[in-house]
Parts: C-alpha cells; structure tokens; sequence
C-alpha cells in the first residue's frame, strides 16, 4: 500500500500557522521527520453503508458481465483465445466472484478507517483512499467554488458529498460520506470565509 501527500505550497504555509502538517519533513535538511496526523473529524459511520452498497453494485454488474461473457465465448468460441481458456472458459464467472466478495466487504470498513476530514484556521485538511492514501491541505483563500452533492445511496442515507475546488485541480478536494446537514454546514463556512478573504485581499 502506497502512502500520497498532495502538498501546495500556500497551504504549507496556511497549515502551519494553523497548527497543521502542511508538509512533509522527512529528508528536508535541518528539519525533524514528522509524520502526518489524522484529521479531527470521521466520515459518518452511514458511509460503510454507502460504500458496501456501492461497491455490491459495481460486483453485481462486473459478475453478471463475466457470466455472459462466458456464455457467449462457449458457444462461439474465440479462435485467438489458448485451448486451456476455452476449455476453463465456464469458471471465469465464479473466479471473478471469488475475487470481488472479499474486496466488496472489506472495502467500506477500510475507507471508513481511512477518511476523515478538518477545518482549522483557514486550512481544509482531508485525508482519503484505500488501497493508497491522500492527504490534502486546501487553503481556503484559494477556494473558488463550493459545493454539495448528493448520490442515489447517499441521498437514500441522508449522506452528502461536499466538493471544493481551487484554480488548480491538485488543490481541489472531495469530502464524502459527511451527515447532510454537517455536510450543508461546512460548504456554507467554507464559502462565506472564502468570500471574506477575497474581500479583505482586495
């Protein structure tokens, strides 16, 4: 498992007067390593339920898809395809499902695990990710746009998506599996503080 930082930095600077890891230290003369800490606040424990639905769904479509697709290559078989496929060719299926189960259950407590998100000072920090890692600092000085999204399943779990965008798209962040109405309150901060800053910028 391979671990990401995505550092910017304008936020490094942000993040440390915020108290925050706005970067990594480790290898930089003159510098003590420091490891980056968790964010303050878990997603909604709701979001194990978004992600198992959602990942049962892609399972669903990815398993039916094997199974047709090994119907239709035993009855017309694929002349380019080795001998050994062929004739193996009806445990492609089961192989596939044998594959997802595993992952589709585990997934959803790993994420949950995984993603938490912050806002201290005038710094957005988030944390996500599965098999790999990402922490992102967003100034929020150089927030552009927010906004609030919300899925079929999460709109099913009373969940919500809050999206933050910056010029630049390394800078942006997605913060999902937020309770609505947490997910309402910190979109609002987040563009009443940026238009604040703007203003006093100018």
């Amino acid at each position: 498992m391979s671990d990401r930082a995505d550092e910017h930095s304008a936020a490094s600077e942000e993040a440390k007067a915020a108290d925050l890891p706005g970067e990594r230290r480790a290898g930089v003369p003159g510098r003590t390593g420091v490891s980056l800490r968790a964010p303050a606040n878990p997603v909604s424990r709701k979001a194990i339920v978004l992600w198992l639905l959602e990942g049962l769904f892609w399972s669903v479509l990815l398993a039916g898809g094997s199974f047709f697709l090994a119907g239709w290559i035993d009855e017309d078989p694929w002349s380019w395809l080795p001998g050994w496929a062929l004739d193996n060719i009806r445990w492609l299926p089961w192989l596939v499902v044998l594959l997802l189960v595993p992952g589709t259950l585990i997934e959803p407590f790993w994420r949950y695990a995984v993603h938490r998100w912050e806002l201290s000072g005038d710094v957005v920090y988030a944390r996500s990710g599965w098999l790999s890692r990402e922490w992102v600092f967003v100034p929020v000085s150089r927030i552009q746009t927010v906004d609030k999204a919300q899925g079929w399943f999460e709109r099913l779990l009373g969940l919500a998506t809050v999206e933050i965008r910056t010029a630049s798209h390394a800078g942006s962040s997605t913060i999902k599996g937020l309770e609505y109405e947490i997910a309402a309150e910190l979109a609002e901060n987040l563009a009443r503080r940026a238009e604040e800053l703007r203003d006093d910028a100018t």
